[in-house]
């Protein structure tokens, strides 16, 4: 880089030792004259060689605290000037035309990605361990509220609980929180990450308004609900319908022995499929009043495995009648729950039920009951059976509460066994194996 420089130096260092040298012999040797001019030459070298090292130190400084300051509009003059001093500023001006550039493409990239926070609909921020707010976009100031966001505290105006919420947010939560405005109530879920930087670690909240989303699937859920409500209820209703007018019309037919016969017979049947349809429709009315009135839970532990006994032996009849073979697993031994044992028995007898009737009795089938708690601390139930696999189509539908594709049956097991297991903060899941099996997971915290 600075080879031209380098050798002046050396070339004025050279210089100056043999001039030092002859000067030493000349001295030695009593010659007064030559000893001048060597000593005239070594002063010239010295000279020579500290202005050279005070010019190139001095351009070498000035262009460091430029740079330090953000200040790149010098340049280095590169005319009337000694070749060799001619070439290290045209060489300090490219470093300071690199790093100008380089400063300009940071500050195009920054632009750019601020651009991007302030566009999308997602709510950033972005605060230090201290809680000062360094980047909040215009998403989350909406979400919140706010017009001005620099420090944590703020959020009190919000809701008193949340700054505490943000400061102790950990890596991976995913929370919900409710924000409450002049015209609704909104749902928001909060997601935080981590990025460590120069200055230290740095939290990245981000916010989503979920409600709409919230709203739409419980619009879903509330017409699949209706759909098979007014199914049943059409069911019943409609040959009751058919009958009362078939009634009515014998009733105006005219009065002779073979018409109130006629009549006779007809209304007997009648009242006989009425009162079918009835009951069919009251023990439809009773399960959802089973379902809506399950209680809360009631917390106390228990062994899984002496609840899984039990289970067993309750279904033990049906199971040979099928020539099932059961197998339990419990790769973590046994595990403690803290739940409602009682309905956690009816979230499993459902379960296992399910699990042999759709197994073929000619099948030979199996069904495996494995359990354990993982690194998570939350323990998983799976009740796997090899039976046919639920079709497509019906698969969106099994947790809506009365849908059934069995000829008798109330269809509410599954969204009874989900609600309970949600009761339990748990959740309700249904898979494939790799071999193929259909397995129903109970995960509970």
């Amino acid at each position: 880089m600075f080879k031209s420089i380098q050798y002046k130096l050396v070339t004025y260092t050279l210089l100056l030792l043999v001039a030092v040298s002859s000067l030493t012999v000349c001295v030695l040797k009593d010659q007064v004259v030559p000893a001048l001019l060597c000593g005239i030459v070594v002063i010239i070298c010295l000279y020579n060689m500290s202005r050279h090292y005070k010019k190139f130190n001095q351009n070498i400084l000035f262009l460091l605290n430029a740079l330090d300051n953000g200040d790149y509009s010098f340049h280095f003059s590169e005319t009337k000037l000694s070749r060799r001093e001619k070439e290290l500023n045209v060489m300090l001006n490219r470093i300071k035309e690199i790093l100008a550039n380089a400063r300009k493409e940071v500050m195009e990239n920054e632009q750019f990605l601020s651009l991007i926070i302030e566009s999308v609909s997602t709510g950033i921020i972005i605060m230090d361990e201290k809680g000062h707010v360094q980047t909040v976009n215009r998403s989350a100031l909406q979400l919140l509220g706010l017009s001005v966001f620099t420090f944590v505290d703020q959020l009190s105006g919000v809701n008193e609980s949340f700054p505490a919420l943000f400061r102790q947010m950990k890596v991976g939560d995913n929370l919900q929180i409710t924000i409450a405005n002049e015209r609704e109530d909104m749902q928001v879920s909060l997601r935080m990450s981590e990025i460590r930087l120069k200055r230290g670690r740095m939290k990245v909240i981000t916010l989503n308004n979920i409600g709409s989303e919230l709203e739409t699937k419980e619009m879903e859920s509330w017409i699949r609900l209706i759909r098979v409500m007014t199914h049943e209820i059409m069911n019943s209703v409609a040959p009751i319908t058919s009958l009362s007018e078939m009634l009515l019309s014998l009733h105006q037919l005219p009065e002779t022995d073979e018409a109130k016969h006629t009549l006779k017979n007809n209304t007997i049947e009648a009242f006989e499929t009425i009162r079918s349809t009835a009951k069919g429709l009251l023990s439809f009315v009773e399960s959802y009043r089973k379902f809506t009135g399950i209680p809360q839970p009631e917390i106390c532990p228990f062994f899984l495995k002496t609840l899984l006994d039990k289970i067993i032996v309750l279904e033990e009849k049906a199971m040979r009648e099928k020539n099932i073979r059961l197998q339990v697993l419990a790769p973590s031994g046994d595990i403690e729950l803290s739940a409602d044992e009682k309905l956690m028995s009816q979230v499993l007898v459902n379960l296992l039920k399910n699990a042999i009737e759709a197994i073929d009795p000619e099948e030979n089938g199996q069904i495996i009951i494995r359990y354990q708690k993982k690194s998570d601390g939350k323990a998983y139930i799976d009740i796997c059976n090899t039976g046919k696999p639920i079709p497509k189509e019906v698969l969106p539908h099994i947790f809506i509460p009365f849908f059934t594709t069995k000829a008798t049956g109330t269809g509410i097991g599954l969204s009874v066994s989900r609600y309970i297991t949600r009761l339990h903060g748990g959740k309700l899941i249904h898979s494939y194996s790799p071999e193929g099996w259909t397995v129903f997971t109970v995960v509970m915290i």
